[in-house]
This record gives C-alpha cells, structure tokens and sequence, in this order.
C-alpha cells in the first residue's frame, strides 16, 4: 500500500511546488477569458431564459480548465520522464501498473480539482451562480478529471519528444475542448453540427458539470453520465493494459 502512495505524493508534489505555473496561470487564464467574452457578449447572447451569459459561461470555464490541466498533469509527468531519463527510477521499483495508474491519475484528478476550484472561485466573483444539483458537480468534475487524467497517460507513453506531445494537444485536446460548448449552447448551431457535438465526449462532461448549477441542460445529465462512464471506463482500461505491457517504457 505505501507504494502507490509515495508515487502519489511524489506526482502531487511535483505540479504543487510549481503552483505559480500549474495553478495560478491557469486561473488567470479562465478569468481573462471570463472577462472578455463576458463582457463582449452578455448582451448580445442568450442561453437559458432564467440564466445570464456569465452566469452560464462560469461553469464552462472551471470545467475547461479541469479537463486540460488534469491531461497536462499525467502526460507531461510521463514524457518529461522519458526524456529525462529519471523514469528509469520509478521502473526499478516493485510497483504494479494498477499503482503506476492510480498515481498518475489521481495526481491528475487533483491538480484538476485545485485548478477548477481556484477558478470558480476567482470568476463566481463576477456574477451570481445557484447549485441547483451540487452532487451532480462533484460527480462530473471527477470523471471528467479522471478520464483526461487516463488520457494523458496514454498520450505521455505514446509521446517520444515534446513536439508529439503538443502535437496531440493542440489537434486533439484543445479543439475537442473549445467545440464542447464551453462558450455556447450547441441548440444555437445548426441541426448538422448539433449531430456532431453529440460525438463529442467533452460535450457530455461540460453539459451534466453545468446541469448541476443551474438544473438545466442540453441533454438529460444521466445520458452525460452514462457517456462520460462510459468513456472513462474505454481510456481507462486503454490505459492500464499499455502500463500493464509497458508500452515505450520498456524497451
């Protein structure tokens, strides 16, 4: 058991005593986005009839910020190891890939959390937020945490140098997250790209964290769930085996 924990403590400790970077930069990253579309378009659009754009934008932001930084944590971990060459340290021990994985990822979920949280905090400072389903918060926040932090492990074990780490990111990551509606309700796209954000899994995720504020959302919040389960239950499993053969790690 003490296993798992030290390389828990070791990847927690890792993006906490860079906080200014991991942390901090993030939330001031959500907040200018906050305050310029915020401000450019409360007045010009509508989502939900009882809830304001900034109101409706806030829950959007924390979870944006949640997904990309809990794939950051896990991947840039693992391939800044390989390159280093320190991930030869971790390999000598006796861990299992079940340790290897609830390490990464659980670092994952909570700089995740501790990076949603400092957001919310900072933007709810702008506008007024109910919690209409506050379960339904902690839920999403959580999968949606632990699924990015599964994928990042798959992205950092495929990666061999930091071009195909951004690369991924910057294709796959950021364009999944930005077309999620994070800054819209997808009922104001046309009926063809409707269909299309219904294949987004992000979609899912940033729907059922925003139900659980306001109590209304695109789609029920337990198709989100099913989805979003479904979803961390895909990569994670993806995810386990490649540690499991030691894909790129040990040749």
């Amino acid at each position: 058991m003490t296993g798992w924990r030290a390389l828990l403590y070791k990847e927690t400790l890792r993006f906490w005593k860079v906080g200014f970077q991991t942390v901090a930069a993030p939330v001031l990253t959500a907040l200018l986005y906050l305050l310029i579309f915020g401000h450019v378009l409360s007045d010009h659009v509508k989502v939900y009839d009882s809830v304001s754009y900034t109101s409706f934008l806030v829950p959007g932001l924390v979870m944006m910020s949640v997904l990309q930084n809990a794939f950051a944590n896990s991947s840039s971990s693992l391939i800044q190891s390989k390159i280093m060459g320190n991930l030869v340290f971790v390999l000598l021990t006796p861990l299992s890939h079940w340790s290897w994985f609830v390490a990464y990822v659980g670092s994952s979920i909570a700089r995740g959390l501790c990076v949603g949280f400092g957001v919310f905090v900072v933007t709810a400072l702008f506008t007024h937020l109910s919690f209409a389903a506050p379960l339904w918060i902690l839920v999403f926040a959580c999968l949606g945490a632990g699924m990015m932090g599964a994928l990042g492990v798959i992205a950092g074990l495929w990666a061999e140098k930091f071009d195909q780490m951004a690369a991924f990111q910057n294709f796959i990551i950021m364009p999944m997250t930005f077309l999620s509606g994070v800054f819209y309700s997808i009922h104001s796209l046309p009926e063809v790209w409707q269909r299309v954000s219904h294949l987004n899994p992000f979609f899912y995720m940033i729907d059922g964290f925003r139900y659980g504020f306001f109590g209304v959302s695109d789609v029920s919040p337990w198709v989100s769930l099913g989805v979003v389960g479904t979803a961390l239950v895909v990569v994670g499993a993806i995810a386990v085996h490649l540690l499991r053969i030691g894909y790129k790690i040990r040749n």
